[in-house]
């Protein structure tokens, strides 16, 4: 049997995750905080967005690009990514016709041109090259904008590539489960000749949370397009899949998916805990770079009395936490997910994990 392929856990990214886990990181951001107020004023915290409302999805998305130490520009576009709109959602927050002055005031003409450029271009079209490695030879792109026929197409630069494979992992990672998976099916390839009625079942908002089956492989082919030799010196490279250097096959990543979900289910023998724990084993091996897998893999650990085990599984599913800065688990929030494994890890290095039930209910993180 393949050795389970744990994480060791960077200190010093899991100070900065930690550092993150303050709701209010972001008001306290030279850069950032200034934004907000603009922003907050035109209904961010109103409106829905997938798995939340919009400002959870725009603080989502800036918190993963403050983690992998991106420039205070790449963190703007990822809070104001979309207030312009763009082809997959109908959010406009800013009318480019008539405001672009504005928010050039607030933010700078270079990052306000990444905000429009982002917003206007085809984002199907990008990700498509992306993953085809359809660069120029410096790493720039050729891209249409969106619009009717005859489209203008437009030259990015090798930063402006990079900056926007980056950005979008970080809003991948922050927005993307099943019910997503199911309406945006093979996305960016997208069917449009699918009808709501028919697939009624598949529309109900928000449907079982249960993780994505083919996006962590996507999101791994977009972060190896980042070794392409214009590309890998352009911005820092995020640090998950061992700094972009390492990818998940669409078999492994839809295999651990379910795998995984058929424990959340108890969909498994429920007395032992020989078939749980092989199971997520199992789920870990084909997907090593989610968190969550690791964590629940933890506690059935210290269920069985496994407490060596129980502290490489936390150690590494914070590694994982910490690398990403947002959930693959959609049903409860990041910081939750981080908050229980640190628990799951007190408990496994003092040999303090409950043997009753009830007293579950009183566990607490001694820092």
């Amino acid at each position: 049997m393949t050795a389970i392929p744990w994480q060791s856990l960077n200190q010093a990214l899991f100070q900065r995750a930690q550092h993150l886990l303050d709701e209010h990181w972001i008001t306290k951001d030279p850069q950032l905080a200034p934004v907000l107020p603009v922003v907050m004023e035109r209904g961010v915290g109103q409106d829905w967005h997938k798995a939340g409302t919009f400002k959870h999805h725009l603080y989502g998305v800036a918190r993963s690009l403050a983690l992998w130490q991106q420039p205070h520009d790449v963190q703007l576009l990822g809070l104001l990514h979309s207030v312009y709109g763009n082809a997959f959602v109908d959010l406009v927050k800013f009318d480019a016709r008539s405001e672009r002055s504005r928010l050039q005031a607030l933010v700078g003409v270079e990052v306000e041109h990444l905000v429009h450029l982002f917003c206007t271009m085809s984002r199907s079209q990008f990700i498509n090259k992306v993953l085809e490695r359809d660069f120029d030879d410096d790493g720039g792109m050729m891209l249409e904008l969106n619009g009717p026929e005859p489209r203008t197409s437009v030259r990015l630069t090798p930063r402006e590539v990079a900056c926007f494979i980056i950005v979008s992992m970080a809003d991948t990672i922050e927005q993307w489960f099943s019910w997503q998976e199911e309406i945006y099916s093979r996305s960016p390839n997208v069917d449009t000749s699918r009808k709501q009625s028919v697939h009624w079942a598949a529309s109900l908002w928000p449907g079982p949370m249960r993780p994505p089956s083919r996006k962590i492989c996507q999101l791994s082919q977009l972060g190896l397009a980042l070794e392409h030799p214009g590309l890998k010196d352009q911005l820092p490279i995020p640090p998950v899949f061992n700094f972009c250097t390492e990818g998940v096959t669409k078999e492994n990543d839809a295999a651990a998916t379910s795998l995984y979900w058929s424990v959340i289910q108890l969909d498994q023998p429920l007395v032992d805990l020989d078939v749980v724990t092989a199971v997520l084993e199992q789920a870990v091996r084909q997907n090593p770079w989610v968190g969550e897998p690791q964590m629940v893999l933890a506690q059935v650990y210290l269920s069985a009395g496994r407490q060596d085990d129980a502290v490489r599984a936390a150690q590494s599913a914070l590694q994982c936490f910490s690398a990403w800065g947002n959930a693959w688990d959609k049903r409860v929030q990041w910081d939750a997910w981080v908050s229980w494994t640190r628990i799951l890890l007190q408990s496994a290095q003092e040999g303090t994990w409950p043997e009753r039930l009830d007293k579950l209910n009183n566990l607490a993180l001694r820092t």
